[in-house]
């Protein structure tokens, strides 16, 4: 064996610490690829629709069933009923989304698309969070399960356990 094969098949502390710079990088790198794509998608969004890229996903997570509640609606957009009530009141001014009484449970409300809801979906191309969740979700279970516990260790350990999370650049109030 020669020195340099000896060297390459060799652990020393200085290729563990490489290593660990190496996984930081590739974690840090993909981390500002999702973090880029969503601002650009937000820019785009803004700009050729008047509203957030959070906001498009609401309407399209909206679109697939009508008559959800707000319970329903944070399931599907995997967040926090409040988060998704901000949205939601935002879409209900702009007239977007239409919120009424459930026929069943008055004291429900359920929401629908308005023909200008459904208008913008019909020119509003798929959402980056949409493209994360189909990507997330064609994942092994155990690979699912693996990557939101590591997302919750490194937030964890980086004391960043305790902010809340909200919907992608969806300004609050």
């Amino acid at each position: 064996m020669t020195t340099r094969s000896k060297r390459r098949y060799s652990s020393t502390a200085t290729d563990t610490a490489i290593e660990r710079q190496t996984d930081a990088a590739r974690a840090m790198d993909s981390l500002r690829r999702v973090v880029h794509a969503l601002r650009i998608a937000a820019r785009v969004s803004e700009r050729v629709f008047g509203l957030s890229g959070a906001q498009i996903f609401v309407l399209r997570q909206l679109s697939v069933t009508s008559g959800q509640s707000l319970s329903d609606l944070a399931v599907r957009t995997r967040t926090t009923q409040s988060s998704i009530s901000e949205v939601v009141a935002r879409l209900v001014r702009n007239g977007l989304v239409r919120r009424a009484p459930s026929s069943i449970d008055r004291r429900r409300a359920v929401l629908s698309l308005t023909a200008a809801g459904e208008t913008i979906l019909a020119n509003a191309p798929e959402t980056i969070q949409e493209r994360l969740l189909r990507g997330f979700e064609s994942l092994d279970e155990g690979t699912r399960r693996t990557l939101a516990d590591s997302f919750d260790s490194w937030l964890t350990s980086s004391g960043l356990n305790d902010v809340a999370p909200a919907l992608f650049f969806e300004q609050p109030g």
